[in-house]
C-alpha cells in the first residue's frame, strides 16, 4: 500500500515555477499559448473519422469545451468526471484523504490524475466503440481511440501549464474559450446552417447568426423570426449582467494585526463562494447521462430513454434536458408537461449545484477550518474575540455554510434559467463562462496592483 502511495505521490507533472509569485506578462504568455494551442488542436480532425452525426453532441461540446471530430473531442470531459467521482468518494469517507496537508493534496492529485487517465481510455473507447464517432471501413477503430487519448493527454498537460503558469485554470479557460466562439457564430456568422454563405438572404434559409436573422425578419416581415433573434440576444444580455452583479456581491469580516493595534483588513467572501465548479460538474453529470442515454439506445436499450434526430423525446433524459420555452411559446409548441419538466430541470440543477457545493469546499481547503488556520497563520484575528483558532472557526461557520448553500443554490438556479430562456448559447455555459471572465478579471486585476506596487509584492513575498 505504501509502494502504490508512493508512486501517486511521485507522478510525472508540468514543473511549478521556482519563484513564489510569477509576473503578469509571463501568466498572460502561457495563458494565451495554451489558448492559441487549443484551438489550433480544435482544427485537428481525427483521421479516419467516418459520417457521423455530430451536430447531437453540440450542447456536449460546449460545456466540455470539446471540438467534436477533432483531436480533442473528449475536450475536459475525462477531467471533470474524474473529480465528480473523487468528489463523491472523498466527500462521503468512502476515501479517507486529509486534504489540509501537503502530503494529502499531493495524494489527491495523483489519485485525481490516474482517475483522469483512466476516464479518457474508458471516453475514447465508449465513443468510438459505441458509434459516437465511427471510423471509416477499413480503418481500425483503435486508431480513433489512440487519438482521442493523445488528445486528451494533451488536454490535461494544458489545463495544468494553465494552472501553475498562466491564470485561472485550463479547465475554465477551455470553456471560457469554446462558450466565446459559439456566441460570436450564432450571434454575428453570415453562414446557414448547411454551411453556405446566408447573402443574399432566402426564404428557405436564413443565415446561422441572430443579428443577420433579425434583419432578415424586418425586412420580410417574419415576426416570429424577429422575436425569436431578439429574445435570444435580450436573455444573453440578462443573463450576463444578473451572473456579474451577483459574482460582486461580497462578504467582508473585519479582522485586525494583533501585534498592530489600530490596523486591520476586511476578509472577503464571495456570495458565489464556490465560484462556478459545482454548475460545471452537474452540467457535465448531466451532459454525461444524456450521452449514455444515446449510445444505450444505439445499442438497442433505451432504458434511460429515446432520441429522435439527437434530441431526447421520452425517459429520463427528456427530463434532464432543458425546453427552450420562450420558442415554444412564440412557436406555438408549447405543452402544460414542458413547464413540469421545466421545474424538475430547475430542482435538478440547484440542489447537485448545491451538493457539489458541499463537496468541493471539504476537497479544496475552503472549509471554515482551513479558512481558520489560514487567518491565523497570517496573524489577523477577529476584534473583539480572543485568539483562538477554534473560536474562529467557528465564526466562520456562521458565513461559509450559508454561502455555500445559497451561492449553489443561485449559480445552479442562473444556469438553469439560462438554459430555458433560449439564450445565444447553451445557458450553463453561458453562465459560467460570465463567471470565469469575471474571475479571471479579478486575477490579473490583483496581478497587474501587486507589479505595480513594489510594497505590495514584498508583502506577499513575506
Amino acid at each position: 500500500m505504501k509502494g502504490i502511495k508512493n508512486i501517486f505521490l511521485n507522478l510525472p507533472e508540468v514543473t511549478k515555477p521556482t519563484q513564489k509569485k510569477l509576473a503578469f506578462n509571463e501568466k498572460f504568455k502561457w495563458t494565451l499559448i495554451i489558448l492559441i494551442i487549443f484551438f489550433v488542436l480544435g482544427l485537428v480532425p481525427l483521421y479516419g473519422l467516418g459520417s457521423n452525426a455530430l451536430n447531437r453532441f453540440e450542447i456536449l461540446s460546449i460545456i466540455l469545451g470539446a471540438e467534436f471530430g477533432s483531436i480533442i473531442s473528449l475536450g475536459i470531459g475525462p477531467l471533470v468526471t474524474a473529480s465528480i467521482v473523487l468528489q463523491l468518494l472523498v466527500g462521503s469517507k468512502i476515501i479517507n484523504i486529509d486534504t489540509k496537508t501537503d502530503d494529502g493534496k499531493r495524494f489527491f492529485t495523483g489519485i485525481q490524475k490516474i482517475t483522469a487517465v483512466f476516464f479518457v481510455i474508458f471516453e475514447a473507447f465508449i465513443f468510438v466503440m459505441m458509434g459516437g464517432l465511427s471510423p471509416e471501413l477499413g480503418i481500425s477503430p483503435f486508431i480513433l481511440i489512440f487519438q482521442l487519448f493523445l488528445g486528451g493527454i494533451l488536454i490535461m498537460m494544458m489545463d495544468e501549464v494553465v494552472s501553475k503558469w498562466g491564470f485561472s485554470s485550463g479547465i475554465s479557460l477551455f470553456i471560457a474559450a469554446g462558450v466565446s466562439k459559439s456566441i460570436f457564430v450564432r450571434l454575428l456568422s453570415p453562414f446557414t446552417t448547411g454551411g453556405s454563405l446566408g447573402f443574399p438572404f432566402r426564404n428557405d434559409a436564413p443565415s446561422v447568426g441572430r443579428l443577420w436573422e433579425f434583419i432578415y425578419g424586418l425586412s420580410t416581415g417574419d415576426f416570429q423570426l424577429v422575436l425569436l433573434a431578439f429574445f435570444a440576444v435580450f436573455f444573453t444580455v440578462m443573463i450576463f449582467v444578473m451572473a456579474v452583479y451577483i459574482q460582486s456581491m461580497r462578504v467582508e469580516i473585519p479582522l485586525s494585526f494583533g501585534m498592530v493595534r489600530g490596523h486591520g483588513i476586511r476578509w472577503p467572501l464571495a456570495f458565489m463562494y464556490t465560484s462556478n465548479i459545482p454548475v460545471i460538474l452537474v452540467a457535465a453529470l448531466l451532459a454525461n447521462i444524456t450521452l449514455w442515454g444515446q449510445l444505450l439506445q444505439n445499442w438497442g436499450f433505451p432504458i434511460l430513454g429515446t432520441f429522435s434526430q439527437g434530441q431526447p423525446v421520452s425517459g429520463f433524459v427528456a427530463w434532464i434536458t432543458p425546453r427552450n420555452l420562450i420558442s415554444d411559446f412564440i412557436q406555438g409548441t408549447f405543452q402544460p408537461i414542458h413547464i413540469a419538466q421545466s421545474l424538475f430541470f430547475v430542482l435538478v440543477m440547484v440542489g447537485g449545484a448545491i451538493l457539489f457545493s458541499f463537496f468541493w469546499v471539504q476537497t479544496s481547503g475552503m472549509d471554515s477550518k482551513s479558512q481558520a488556520k489560514q487567518i491565523m497563520s497570517s496573524g489577523l484575528q477577529i476584534p473583539g474575540f480572543r485568539k483562538d483558532e477554534r473560536i474562529l472557526e467557528s465564526l466562520l461557520d456562521r458565513y461559509i455554510t450559508p454561502l455555500t448553500i445559497m451561492g449553489g443554490a443561485t449559480v445552479g438556479l442562473l444556469a438553469s434559467l439560462a438554459d430555458l430562456s433560449g439564450a445565444l448559447t447553451n445557458g450553463t455555459g453561458l453562465l459560467l463562462t460570465v463567471m470565469i471572465i469575471y474571475k479571471l478579471y479579478e486575477e490579473i486585476a490583483q496581478q497587474h496592483m501587486m507589479d505595480m506596487n513594489p510594497l505590495m509584492r514584498k508583502f506577499v513575498k513575506q
